[in-house]
């Protein structure tokens, strides 16, 4: 098997899981409902607008555009990366993995608003046909369903500001796409800390050969001038 053909059926697979989670979750649970699983783990239903974990910046047809362009430069490198021989399996997988999460949530926005009418609190989305849905096109919002609170206690009361409060770790409700980036990320930032720099070096060798061959190009310029100069004297002469 080859590195491309591995990061094609890993990332086929990783978006069948994540819409197949995603779509059940949609058309079987009514918005904030919360189903228990353990006392750590809850399968809850909730929607955002944002990034992974819930997160908001910027507005959601500008994150929706920066996705898309995000998600090309990304396959764009990794279809390089797959062609050459000394690349490790594992860089590739992790690449791969990244870059099916955020494939997945870019479905959710591109799709589902038009696909399935909303979901609230009472009533539980149904498919209602393409354009027929709660939103446009790059409107829609990304499913979230996995809830781990870890620990649940309550902040001493002499805690400034938080004192009294409820304390949850973990508290985000995320998707299987967020776990597939983080997951991905994680094992970049420990295991390919070398490919990481790879990257950086390349983009500043490729400026630094652009900065020589300009240079160079100049160098040229000034010797064809000086030949040219030096070929006007020498006719100045001949006429003479």
């Amino acid at each position: 098997m080859t590195r491309g053909r591995l990061a094609v059926i890993l990332i086929i697979a990783i978006l069948l899981i994540d819409q197949f989670i995603k779509i059940w979750v949609k058309t079987h649970m009514e918005l904030h409902e919360s189903i228990r699983v353990t006392d750590w783990f809850y399968i809850s239903f909730i929607e955002n607008n944002g990034m992974a974990y819930g997160m908001q910046i910027g507005s959601k047809l500008l994150l929706s555009l920066f996705r898309i362009v995000a998600i090309g430069v990304l396959g764009y490198y990794i279809w390089l990366q797959a062609r050459l021989k000394d690349v490790r399996w594992g860089y590739i997988v992790c690449l791969s993995m990244i870059l099916a999460g955020a494939v997945g949530n870019l479905i959710d926005c591109l799709f589902y608003g038009l696909c399935f009418d909303a979901s609230t609190v009472g009533h539980v989305s149904q498919y209602v046909g393409f354009g027929n849905g709660y939103e446009s096109f790059l409107f829609g919002r990304v499913v979230d369903m996995f809830y781990f609170p870890l620990i649940v206690t309550t902040y001493p009361e002499w805690v400034p500001f938080w004192g009294g409060q409820e304390f949850i770790f973990f508290s985000p409700v995320f998707n299987f796409a967020d776990s597939s980036i983080s997951v991905g990320v994680v094992a970049l930032l420990l295991f390919y800390r070398k490919e990481i720099s790879r990257i950086s070096f390349i983009i500043g060798g490729r400026t630094k050969e652009k900065g020589v061959r300009t240079k160079d190009e100049g160098g040229r310029t000034n010797e064809e001038g000086g030949r040219m100069k030096e070929e006007g004297v020498r006719t100045k002469g001949d006429a003479e």
